[in-house]
């Protein structure tokens, strides 16, 4: 394991090449990114350090976390470019918090398990900045469709508006099923997709699940099977568009009884 200060040093040789990239002897494209540009990137970076953390690939992970870091450098270096904060403030920001919401750790506070933590946490926060009019306007709207639905089901949840068990939820999915059947127009199936796919939100949420990460497990066991069922074909000297839905439902068969069997 390296020592901190040579972390540190290396920390600060990220900042001075994105420095010198941002520099009018650098580089034309990383000049012209704004923070909406780069916004894309880091979401993309973000979810490639979710599937290296995935698959365990830690060589992967090693290499995904230098270029999720290398954004925050870079959306710093932005603000600093525009006279409004540098990596250093931000680094104080978090240090500052970290020690602030941790009084059992840096004070005298007690904190034995780790909801305690949790709940002195949320404590801190809601005394360090006022909430917003509104129990939701707290819940970004820039979020993804399905974090945003997680956290909203959450804080309503949390002031009593909730269904009583898990039945009671799987009822309201029946209905919204039903009410997508009925429906006709466009916008009226968009409608109730859309419930259905909260209320399939709220069933995670009962069940103790992260739908996200359930989706993206599922994803990844799809792309797992389409490529089972791909080289399938292809060793029979068949590709897709010729197979027939009977001969990749087969392979696609085959796919889950081979990794049954693992």
């Amino acid at each position: 394991m390296k020592s901190l200060p040579d972390v540190g040093a290396r920390f600060a040789r990220l900042v001075e090449i994105m420095a010198l990239l941002r520099s009018p002897q650098g580089c034309p494209w990383d000049r012209e990114q704004n923070f909406d540009t780069i916004k894309p990137y880091l979401l993309e970076e973000t979810y490639e350090v979710m599937d290296a953390i995935d698959a365990r690939d830690f060589e992967g992970l090693t290499e995904e976390l230098g270029d999720l870091l290398l954004q925050a450098v870079f959306f710093a270096q932005i603000a600093s470019d525009e006279g409004r904060f540098n990596i250093a403030d931000s680094i104080d920001a978090i240090n500052n918090k970290l020690v602030r919401r941790h009084p059992h750790v840096f004070g005298d506070a007690v904190a034995k398990t780790a909801g305690d933590v949790k709940q002195r946490w949320d404590e801190i926060k809601a005394a360090e900045k006022p909430r917003p009019k509104g129990l939701l306007a707290g819940v970004p709207r820039s979020l993804p469709a399905l974090v945003e639905a997680q956290q909203i089901a959450a804080r309503a949840a949390g002031v009593g508006f909730d269904w009583q068990n898990l039945d009671q939820v799987l009822d309201k999915l029946r209905e919204e099923l039903s009410e997508l059947r009925a429906a006709r127009e466009h916008a009226e199936v968009e409608d109730e997709v859309g419930d259905l796919l909260f209320v399939l939100v709220n069933v995670a949420r009962f069940l103790k699940v992260d739908p996200e990460q359930a989706l993206r497990k599922t994803n990844a066991k799809f792309r797992r099977r389409f490529a089972y069922m791909e080289e399938g074909l292809a060793a029979s000297g068949k590709n897709l568009s010729e197979a027939g839905m009977e001969a990749m439902e087969n392979l696609w068969q085959e796919a889950k009884l081979t990794e049954n069997r693992r």
